[in-house]
């Protein structure tokens, strides 16, 4: 059975939907993300390119270059996003990386039926030191196939401290979208771990 692994929909006027990463500079309180959406702030250079087998992002913005690779491997299911950052300024930054996606763990046609009720199956555990946050989704009948996904930070320089948010409500806070969420705003000069 095929199942979607986070919630996406096809949609040409807003294209709002999918796995994003937010970058945010702990001094100034700025916010952007490494693609056009969310956020959609314009950068001063951007580019996609698209090969076989996978996807790339360029951005400069705030003197940031951010440059994301998107690939699933051949041979394990496992997607993998590789980002490099490269500070183009003439000062010391220090940033917060966010990413963002909906867990559903569905057959694509159950989460549309109703999506509030399809939340209410995830499970969600944290592993902090690990940089680990494991999703599945409660069976509700024991012939029903075991999924699991995880999400995992991997640095290949130095160590920084994760924290992570499973509750969408929370991330986003009430009547706000992806566009403005409120687990970004921040206090300029202070870290914003997640609760």
């Amino acid at each position: 059975q095929r199942l979607a692994l986070t919630r996406w929909r096809e949609d040409f006027t807003c294209d709002n939907w999918g796995t994003y990463l937010y970058l945010r500079d702990v001094m100034s309180n700025q916010t952007w993300s490494n693609t056009y959406h969310p956020l959609r702030r314009p950068a001063d250079i951007e580019e996609a390119i698209f090969s076989q087998g996978r996807a790339e992002y360029r951005r400069l913005l705030h003197d940031i270059e951010c440059h994301t690779e998107i690939c699933v491997s051949p041979e394990d299911d496992v997607e993998i996003r590789r980002v490099t950052l490269n500070n183009r300024g003439r000062h010391p930054r220090y940033l917060e990386l966010t990413s963002y996606a909906e867990v559903v763990l569905a057959p694509t046609a159950a989460d549309l039926a109703h999506r509030t009720f399809s939340n209410l199956f995830i499970a969600t555990e944290t592993m902090p030191q690990k940089g680990l946050v494991l999703c599945t989704r409660r069976r509700r009948s024991p012939d029903e196939a075991e999924a699991w996904y995880f999400q995992l930070l991997y640095l290949a320089t130095g160590a920084a401290e994760a924290s992570c948010e499973t509750d969408r409500a929370r991330f986003l806070g009430r009547g706000r979208t992806t566009a403005n969420p409120a687990a970004l705003d921040g206090v300029a000069g202070t870290p914003q771990p997640l609760s």
